[in-house]
């Protein structure tokens, strides 16, 4: 009779628990739909927001773009010391294979995201259940602006759009540890870097994704060097690093640490980057072979101390943690739904394809209401992922950037 009982209490208790996220899901939000304009490069403004130093789950930023096509970098500053839990992911041979050919598509007329105009987002950064916020969130809409034919990766070269100036979008998650001071200085410093360094031609007939792989790899380093000269935090302070680049028709992502970045197309939800475990075969073999170990204390950790083999700072546990990152490319297409880079805040307590499943449904749901013109599908997303994560227990703070990739005109018509 007693274990009767107590299966029909555990029962009981998981079909609250399903109820309680599905509350979560119908939860009506009421943020601004922002819309990234075309500008040209630099930064003209920036917002800075830090969240109070408490328990609360508060720190939310509305953020509408500017109508003047002044860029505004928005940035969220926040904190937070990595605890980490590694779902299984794919190999980095895997990942590259899978970002280099799927979505290849033949000739188009146009660029897929045409001028990359009508694009939207939302994010969502809160400390959770640490007693300190050390995240740190980027956007900065318009970083660049190159014709698609100069970007490189163009599915409609010779096209009308391919030759026409458009702005490249940057978005940014840090996830600091330590001390939040080398997430912030990423937030303020990264995208500026990387331009500078892809702007650089110091060598002749670059293929274009040889030029983007040593403007990505060049500004992490040089990052990572400004903040060790200017002393910006000490030599136990580090980073995680994911960012994105959405050009008309390639999302460039740049990962180093295990913060994530993943694509939702069709039904799929597929990876961008794979977490840098100490674990992870490749990097386990680096570590060691240059004279470090990894221990098991509460998970693989270098020296038994840091649960990612690759971050900006830490230089203590130089040369094992590197500021190195992988670089993918991914070719957009008209399947594609929304891009999501997080912290592992969220991905400790959710897969990818649970996190990609609800984003999915989300968005089919609020692009088919007719309160799109008040509310970003993206914020939505963003906002419920956030509380999904938070009622399933996060230890961690969670910083979530959704960019919604179907433009107003393509809902529209979908409609």
């Amino acid at each position: 009779m007693t274990l009767v009982n107590e299966s029909e209490e555990k029962h009981l208790n998981k079909k609250h628990m399903e109820a309680l996220e599905e509350e979560k899901l119908e939860r009506v939000d009421s943020l601004p739909d922002t819309d990234l304009a075309s500008t040209s490069s630099g930064v003209s403004s920036i917002l800075i927001t830090e969240d109070s130093r408490s328990n609360s789950s508060s720190g939310d930023i509305s953020v509408s773009s500017t109508s003047s096509g002044e860029i505004q970098t928005i940035l969220l500053s926040e904190s937070a010391v990595t605890m980490l839990v590694e779902p299984a992911s794919p190999s980095s041979e895997e990942l590259t294979v899978m970002a280099t050919t799927s979505g290849a598509s033949a000739r188009l007329d146009k660029c897929v995201g045409r001028k990359n105009k009508g694009v939207t987002w939302g994010f969502r950064s809160v400390i959770g259940r640490r007693r300190e916020m050390e995240d740190a969130v980027a956007i900065v809409p318009g970083f660049m602006s190159r014709t698609c034919d100069h970007v490189g990766g163009c599915t409609a070269p010779g096209s009308s759009t391919s030759g026409e100036i458009s702005p490249l979008h940057f978005f940014g998650v840090y996830d600091g540890h330590g001390g939040s001071q080398v997430a912030k200085f990423c937030a303020e410093r990264m995208h500026e870097v990387i331009a500078e360094e892809w702007d650089r031609e110091t060598i002749d007939g670059y293929e274009w994704q040889r030029r983007w792989e040593e403007a990505f790899s060049c500004g992490f380093e040089r990052t990572d060097n400004e903040i060790l000269t200017e002393a910006a935090a000490p030599d136990m302070v580090g980073s995680t690093a994911v960012v994105a680049v959405l050009s008309g028709c390639q999302i460039i992502t740049s990962n180093c640490g295990d913060s994530r970045a993943v694509l939702c197309r069709g039904t799929q939800t597929i990876p961008l980057t794979v977490d840098q475990k100490p674990d992870r075969q490749d990097e386990l073999m680096r570590i060691e072979g240059g004279g470090g170990k990894v221990i098991n204390w509460n998970g693989a950790r270098v020296f038994g101390v840091l649960a990612m083999s690759r971050a900006i700072g830490d230089w203590y546990l130089r040369p094992w943690i590197i500021p190195v990152p992988e670089i993918t490319f991914m070719t957009r297409t008209d399947e594609d739904e929304c891009l999501i880079l997080a912290s592992d805040g969220l991905w400790d307590v959710m897969t990818n394809e649970e996190v990609g499943e609800v984003a999915r449904r989300l968005l089919r749901r609020w692009r088919r209401s007719l309160m799109t013109d008040e509310v970003s599908p993206a914020q939505v997303v963003a906002d419920n992922l956030t509380d999904i994560a938070l009622g399933r227990n996060s230890s961690d703070n969670i910083s979530i950037i959704v960019v919604d990739l179907k433009s107003k005109r393509k809902r529209q018509q979908r409609q």
